[in-house]
């Protein structure tokens, strides 16, 4: 087991360890991504970048910084780890995605943990924008999202889950999924939100008061000066079962259910077009 420092966080990486139950050793898997970028000659570029384990990264030609995660384990399950840490230095941009839709498969012991610390420096942005995490029977993640933005620090953040593949006929009894997200600025809360799921998945969802039956979601918050003047746009786009809403002049969120992923998309990626300005990833368009 080895230790890395960044920043102020300090990641244990090993590409895998091993826990014994009455079947035998059980491989699991862990992954930590450390990545920073750096302002030079008016482009955003590489400062930092360590992977280990499971966790891999594509940086593509882009306008600005990209990169794509990849974790190469092809999915999650109890005992996993996945570390991700990111910063976006003084007057740079960084968008961070995933080269596909993240899995969390069936656990027969413990449970999945997905940590993501992100560092938004002076007059610097992060778009936050991974592909849909796929929910499967029987799963059970623990997930974590922390920001940290500088006063005039610029954020874009996308998370959709999807419960289920309904092309697949998959029905969910038995999910446990804790999500957590803190944003701060200089220290101080600017936006925590929490989902806590657990028990009779498909039971949960057809609540009225949760997504009536959706099985697919959405949380979106944009962080920028310009967040009021795109509110109007993006309650166009928003079929009946979202919204978006301005907590302050610079701090907007948006919420959606959908019946599917294909309708989730459908209704999503014409926002996020126009949140990055036309630089959505090229992974989210395959």
């Amino acid at each position: 087991m080895q230790q890395n420092s960044f920043g102020n966080q300090t990641i244990h990486t090993a590409a895998t360890y091993q826990i014994e139950n009455t079947m035998g050793p059980v491989p699991r898997t862990k992954g930590a991504l450390l990545l920073s970028s750096k302002r030079v000659a008016g482009r955003s570029g590489i400062d930092r970048f360590r992977t280990s384990g499971a966790m891999k990264a594509l940086f593509p030609r882009a306008e600005d910084l990209q990169a794509i995660l990849i974790n190469t384990s092809g999915g999650l399950t109890g005992g996993d780890q996945i570390d991700i840490v990111a910063q976006a230095g003084a007057g740079s941009s960084l968008t961070l995605t995933t080269q596909a839709a993240e899995r969390a498969y069936r656990s027969q012991d413990g449970r999945a943990r997905m940590h993501t610390d992100l560092t938004i420096d002076t007059d610097a942005q992060i778009n936050w924008l991974p592909q849909e995490m796929i929910l499967f029977e029987g799963s059970a993640l623990d997930r974590r999202l922390t920001v940290d933005i500088a006063d005039n620090g610029r954020f874009l953040m996308v998370e959709p889950i999807i419960f289920g593949r309904t092309a697949m006929g998959e029905t969910l009894t038995s999910v446990s999924f804790k999500d957590r997200v803190r944003i701060n600025r200089q220290g101080k809360p600017l936006y925590w939100d929490g989902l806590d799921l657990d028990g009779h998945t498909m039971r949960h969802l057809a609540q009225r008061a949760v997504a009536q039956g959706g099985r697919a979601m959405v949380s979106l918050v944009y962080v920028a000066p310009d967040a009021e003047a795109h509110l109007d746009a993006l309650r166009r786009y928003l079929p009946a079962t979202g919204g978006a809403s301005l907590l302050a002049p610079d701090l907007l969120t948006l919420r959606l259910v959908a019946a599917d992923s294909f309708e989730l998309r459908r209704a999503l990626i014409p926002i996020l077009e126009r949140l990055t300005k036309d630089q959505l990833p090229t992974s989210w368009r395959l």
